[in-house]
């Protein structure tokens, strides 16, 4: 219990202190103020149910109709206060909801966190963490927190109603002893709501688990179809149909094999608060019957007593009746929390980086997978500005490991690198596309107004996607807005003349393209960015960029390495 409490208040401090998260946290004080209205507007009503019925059991038609009027008058102010408190919580939840998304958002990408977190095997679903459990969270929290705050208050306000309504004993005889019991009415309220409580407590308590594991299976699903219409070419081009319906079955599968042990559980509960819920208003009638029938009470003395009983077991009763969304509550903070604290694990080891005076140097550096095997080594390598070296190997040595580690994004190695004092430029082998247009595209990683459109629809023409400035990318089926691999690596080359970075590192940027293309590209790259060093990865010889420098690289030592703790530049 006092962990989810910590993780509740660890979550709501995230979305007051977050960007419009204060003037949420007034507004949310106004719902609370009427909220606590509608608390009096209850008592109200309370007090008009005696003077109505009185009224008809006296057979005063004058006293019934000022009566109607009166409630009618409750209800329009009633239903006004309602109104205006749905529409404060609305924007509460809206702005809180930006608060804590902006935070867990922040958080997944400090740090490279979204990168350590990749393989899954600390958090799963990323998205669904950002997207579902922010809203799920803010929108719980809202509604239950409201409804306590509520209920704490009311709950003082309706037994001291009813213990001024109910001073009138119960008069029982057990095994020929007579005794009393005073105030029986709110006594009777009290302990049929705690035994009821418990109950659905022992028969809710795995719901929690099975909602978390609900939400997760069907965030698997929803990301094998997103992978799939992310692959759609290669899956038709290998007639992949039936495996990916086998794929597709058994993450379906899962979700239907929780959902049933879910429905289950919740039969269970329902079992008990269904009958609960339909009781819970006739009950105070029936408790009440013996001081009516005892001439204790006058009919609308009955009538008070019990809509005031009732009042008290109905906000006693506010666990059973929020216990499922209570649960759904406790399932989303557990997953956000979980998501908080992988993104502030700890990257690991890695290779020492320090800050250079110029060139990019690699010494004594050696690569291993993650389960110690070795992969490249490399004793000692100097890059210039204005150079270019082509680091040549076998395949699955582990070159694009290499440019990881030079990256800072590979853990498992030893050695030294100094990042060269300038500025670098990754171009991975798979261009990366982000939602908008082409000529924002281009200008990423930075914004599309750091640059003139004249400078950037320079550089798409220059490497020939002069017809494609129109095109959409990071929409449709596969997110490339009909690019070919060979014009996305155009368009990444592009982003090269546009950046002009001091060091540029290719991987595999250029093997979409023929050597024809290659080398023009390459030529134009060197033409307009004498002074920037080039490192290339290639299968193959890269033709164009004059001096040529060659790097062969050779296996590591097989002796596992000895991480040492990361200096980042």
């Amino acid at each position: 219990m006092i962990r989810v409490l910590g993780q509740f208040w660890r979550l709501l401090g995230l979305c007051i202190s977050g960007r419009g998260g204060k003037l949420g946290l007034a507004l949310f004080v106004a719902v609370v103020a009427l909220k606590l209205l509608g608390v009096y507007a209850t008592l109200r009503i309370i007090s008009w149910t005696k003077d109505f019925y009185s009224a008809l059991e006296a057979v005063d038609a004058k006293a019934a109709l000022t009566q109607i009027g009166i409630f009618g008058i409750i209800v329009l102010l009633n239903s006004i206060r309602e109104l205006s408190s749905q529409y404060l919580n609305k924007l509460v939840l809206i702005r809180w909801r930006r608060s804590l998304t902006e935070a867990v958002r922040d958080r997944w990408l400090r740090g490279k966190a979204y990168w350590r977190m990749a393989d899954g095997s600390a958090v799963d679903n990323p998205d669904q963490r950002i997207a579902d459990d922010c809203r799920l969270f803010v929108s719980g929290v809202l509604s239950e927190a409201l409804d306590l705050i509520t209920n704490i208050v009311a709950i003082f306000s309706y037994v001291a109603l009813l213990w001024q309504l109910s001073s009138f004993p119960l008069s029982l005889n057990f095994i020929g002893l007579d005794f009393e019991i005073p105030r029986y009415m709110l006594v009777a309220a009290f302990v049929y709501v705690a035994l009821c409580s418990l109950l659905t407590h022992v028969l809710g308590s795995p719901l929690k688990n099975l909602y978390v594991e609900q939400q997760r299976r069907e965030a698997d699903f929803r990301f094998a179809l997103a992978r799939m219409r992310s692959n759609v070419d290669e899956i038709a081009l290998l007639n992949g149909e039936a495996a990916e319906r086998r794929t597709l079955d058994q993450r379906f599968g899962g979700i239907m094999r929780n959902w049933r042990q879910l429905i289950n559980r919740e039969l269970i509960l329902s079992c008990f608060t269904h009958p609960y819920n339909h009781t819970v208003l006739r009950i105070p009638l029936f408790v009440a019957l013996p001081a009516f029938l005892a001439g204790s009470v006058n009919f609308g003395g009955l009538m008070e007593v019990s809509s005031a009983f009732s009042s008290v077991v109905t906000t006693l009763s506010w666990f059973i009746f929020s216990y499922k969304d209570l649960a759904d509550l406790v399932a989303a903070s557990s997953r956000l929390d979980g998501f908080l604290r992988s993104t502030e694990g700890n990257a690991g080891p890695a290779p020492v980086m320090q800050p250079g005076n110029g060139p990019l140097r690699i010494s004594g550096l050696n690569l291993t997978l993650q389960d110690g095997r070795a992969l490249l080594g490399v004793d000692n390598l100097t890059v210039n500005r204005g150079e270019a070296v082509w680091l040549a190997g076998a395949s699955g040595l582990g070159k694009t490991t290499l440019v990881k580690a030079v990256a800072g994004l590979w853990p498992h190695a030893n050695g030294r690198i100094e990042t060269p004092q300038g500025s670098m430029l990754f171009l991975p082998q798979r261009t990366y596309v982000p939602i908008g247009d082409i000529m924002d595209a281009v200008a990423y990683p930075a914004t599309a107004e750091a640059f003139l459109p004249e400078a950037r629809q320079a550089a798409l023409e220059a490497v020939g996607l002069g017809d494609r400035l129109n095109v959409t990318l990071g929409t449709g089926e596969t997110g490339t807005g009909g690019l070919s691999g060979g014009e996305l690596q155009r368009l990444a080359l592009a982003r090269l003349l546009l950046h002009r970075p001091d060091f540029a590192f290719l991987d595999e940027a250029t093997s979409a393209l023929d050597v024809a293309a290659e080398t023009d590209l390459l030529a134009l790259l060197r033409r307009e960015l004498p002074d920037s060093a080039f490192i290339l990865v290639a299968h193959r010889k890269p033709q164009g960029l004059g001096t040529l420098t060659t790097v062969e690289l050779g296996a590591a030592p097989a002796a596992p390495a000895t991480p040492l703790e990361p200096i980042l530049a």
